[in-house]
C-alpha cells in the first residue's frame, strides 16, 4: 500500500473518532484548544496503538491463513465499513458522554472507537508490503487532528455533519478492502 492508500485507510478508520468528537463537543459548554487537545490525544493515541497491536497479531498468523489473506483483508474492511454505514442511517439516537473528559471515560470512548482499528491492523497484515509504521503515524496523526476539529465544529455547528463523516469513513473502508481483493486476484495491476 503506497502513501495516499495509507492516507485514506487513515481517513476512513478516524470517522468514528470524529463523529464521537463531534457529539462530544456539542455537549460542552465552551470547547477550546484543551479541549480539542484531549480528544484528539486520546482518540489518535488509541487508534495509532489499536492497528499496531493488529498487525503483529496477524504477522503471528499470517503463514496459516497466506492462501485467503486477501479474503480476510477484504472480509474484514468490508464488516467495519458496513457497520459505519449502518451506525450512520440508524434511527437510533447514541448518547454521549458529555462534557466530561475524565480518564474512565475517555479511556472507555477512546477503546471503543478504536477495535475497528484493531481489525483494519490486521487486515494490513494480511495485505502485505505495508510499511506499518508510517500507517499508524497517519492514522494516529489523522485521528488526532479529526478528532480535535470535531470538538470544534460539534461545539459550533452542531450534529450536521455526523452522519456525513460515518458514510464517508464506511464507503472509504469499504472501497480500500475491495481493492486489495482485486489487486491481489489480479483485477487490478
Amino acid at each position: 500500500m503506497g502513501f495516499w492508500e495509507l492516507l485514506l485507510l487513515a481517513i476512513g478508520v478516524s470517522m468514528d473518532a470524529f463523529a464521537v468528537s463531534v457529539c462530544k463537543g456539542l455537549s460542552m459548554g465552551k470547547a477550546g484548544f484543551r479541549e480539542s487537545a484531549i480528544c484528539g490525544a486520546w482518540f489518535g493515541g488509541f487508534q495509532a496503538l489499536m492497528p499496531l497491536i493488529g498487525f503483529f497479531l496477524g504477522t503471528l498468523f499470517a503463514a496459516a491463513i497466506e492462501a485467503v489473506d486477501h479474503w480476510v483483508a477484504f472480509g474484514l474492511l468490508g464488516i467495519i465499513g458496513f457497520n459505519m454505514l449502518k451506525e450512520a442511517f440508524s434511527k437510533e439516537e447514541e448518547g454521549c458522554c458529555g462534557c466530561d473528559l475524565s480518564f474512565r471515560t475517555m479511556l472507555v470512548m477512546a477503546i471503543a472507537t478504536s477495535i475497528d482499528a484493531l481489525a483494519v491492523g490486521i487486515s494490513l497484515a494480511m495485505a502485505g508490503n505495508v510499511n506499518i509504521w508510517l500507517a499508524i503515524l497517519l492514522i494516529g496523526f489523522t485521528t488526532f487532528s479529526f478528532s480535535g476539529l470535531g470538538v470544534k465544529i460539534g461545539n459550533v455547528f452542531g450534529s450536521r455533519f455526523e452522519q456525513k463523516a460515518q458514510i464517508a469513513g464506511g464507503c472509504i473502508l469499504i472501497l480500500l478492502g475491495l481493492k486489495i481483493l482485486l489487486e491481489h486476484l489480479g483485477v487490478l495491476a
